[in-house]
């Protein structure tokens, strides 16, 4: 069963740390599938080009259950899967850590790699913005002008989404309502769009759908 909530991170971030004068980058960056988290590892090695390794790690799903890693060149089992534990255990998912790493010129044996690419990782989610992401049941819901202002104020108030608004001779509004919540049950939207519109308000027939909505923390 998909969960109704996950965290992932908010925003890109970069973090640095050196060991025995070797230097590690991690960006850690959200990514909605494989094909982004792999976008990601060849814009690092396009940008850190004079680079030895690019090391990466991926968590993607809801529910985390899509994972990878990849050692790219380092000794099986130092990099990417030391990599993938520090991710696993921070309970995000939707993400890819890249771990480029600049030669010092002393080896650092298997467990300082394994140290080494852990800490990168660890440094960049210590710095991450969360993002919760929650599912949400979604519809469209069109209404009047003259109440298209006020009904999107009343519904953001209540912790729905309204993440996308059109307007022609009536306004339609995407409508986000998360499954679990405190202030309103999804099968309660018509209810309380009546009482918002004194009637006015109209769900599109055929428009209910699910999705995911951002919410911070």
């Amino acid at each position: 069963m998909q969960p109704s909530s996950y965290r992932t991170v908010a925003a890109p971030v970069v973090a640095r740390t050196e060991e025995k004068r070797s230097v590690f980058e991690c960006w850690l960056r959200r990514a909605d599938d494989e094909a982004a988290a792999r976008a990601v590892v060849e814009e690092a090695r396009t940008t850190h080009w004079d680079a030895r390794h690019h090391c990466s790690a991926f968590v993607l799903g809801p529910d985390g259950a899509t994972v990878r890693s990849n050692d790219d060149g380092e000794p099986a089992g130092t990099a990417g899967t030391p990599m993938l534990q520090v991710l696993t255990s921070s309970g995000l998912t939707d993400v890819i850590a890249v771990v480029t790493r600049w030669f010092g010129g002393t080896l650092l044996g298997t467990g300082g790699l394994v140290r080494a690419y852990s800490d990168a990782v660890r440094a960049a989610v210590e710095e991450a913005e969360v993002l919760t992401r929650v599912r949400v049941r979604e519809v469209d819901v069109r209404v009047g002008h003259d109440l298209a202002g006020r009904l999107e104020h009343d519904l953001r108030a209540r912790g729905i989404g309204v993440p996308h608004i059109g307007y022609a001779d009536r306004v339609t509004l995407r409508v986000q309502v998360p499954v679990v919540s405190d202030a309103v049950a999804a099968d309660d939207l018509p209810g309380l769009l009546a009482g918002l519109t004194s009637g006015e308000a109209q769900i599109v027939p055929g428009s209910e759908g699910e999705g995911w909505l951002d919410v911070q923390g």
